[in-house]
């Protein structure tokens, strides 16, 4: 068999299908016209071998197992969304600790959390508005585990931020050897709302966007 031939005709024609149609995908249809097309223009004083016919209706079988794979994998996955979807739902009304650190201020406070490895000697904790700008700093507790923080929405000169902006918390912990023991912060708050536009939900939480794979508690 001619290989380069048979290789010039098979790219030919698919350089004539692909100018006429947008598809690149390769059906198992078109992968057995592709092989039967190549027996019948073999060359009769070199044709194929019985290994190298093997090996290519080996390749079709792999093929075609490839893809039903991938259909299946496809549904599999669009079936997860819609679980993971659905189970978002329900956090829809109740109060939650999400890993995050932005919040949007309501009712003139925001709560915030973070999480310590161990005992921390010093923790400091600064929140910044949208911009960047430090509005408040001041001092949290060290306990190892969780720790609350509820701001009261005053600035450092004690003037009272308007509602519905979006807040952002820092937290540096550090314990007598001067290491950081912080893990993670948190922000905690009702579930408004759930956007699903994404592969992965999230929810709203205190007017902010959270994914539902970091929500770790649930209190009301």
């Amino acid at each position: 068999m001619t290989v380069s031939a048979t290789s010039s005709t098979t790219s030919n024609s698919s350089t004539s299908s692909s100018s006429s149609s947008s598809s690149t995908a390769m059906s198992s249809t078109d992968f057995l016209k592709l092989l039967v097309s190549e027996l019948q223009n073999q060359d009769p004083l070199n044709t194929t071998s019985v290994t190298d016919f093997v090996n290519q209706m080996t390749s079709y079988a792999t093929f075609t197992e490839q893809s039903a794979t991938n259909t299946s994998m496809s549904s599999l996955a669009s079936s997860f969304s819609s679980l993971v979807t659905l189970n978002s739902v329900n956090y829809i009304g109740h109060t939650v600790e999400a890993k995050s650190d932005t919040a949007t201020l309501s009712n003139g406070s925001a709560t915030y959390g973070y999480s310590l490895s161990s005992v921390a000697s010093n923790v400091s904790i600064s929140i910044k508005d949208s911009s960047g700008n430090t509005v408040w700093t001041g001092t949290g507790t060290g306990n190892a585990g969780s720790n609350s923080f509820t701001w009261d929405g005053k600035d450092s000169s004690g003037n009272q931020l308007s509602d519905g902006g979006q807040y952002t918390i820092s937290v540096s912990a550090t314990n007598a050897a001067g290491t950081s023991v912080l893990n993670y912060t948190t922000i905690t708050g009702t579930v408004t709302g759930i956007d699903t536009s994404t592969s992965t939900p999230s929810l709203t939480v205190s007017g902010a966007s959270v994914s539902a794979a970091n929500i770790i508690g649930v209190t009301s």
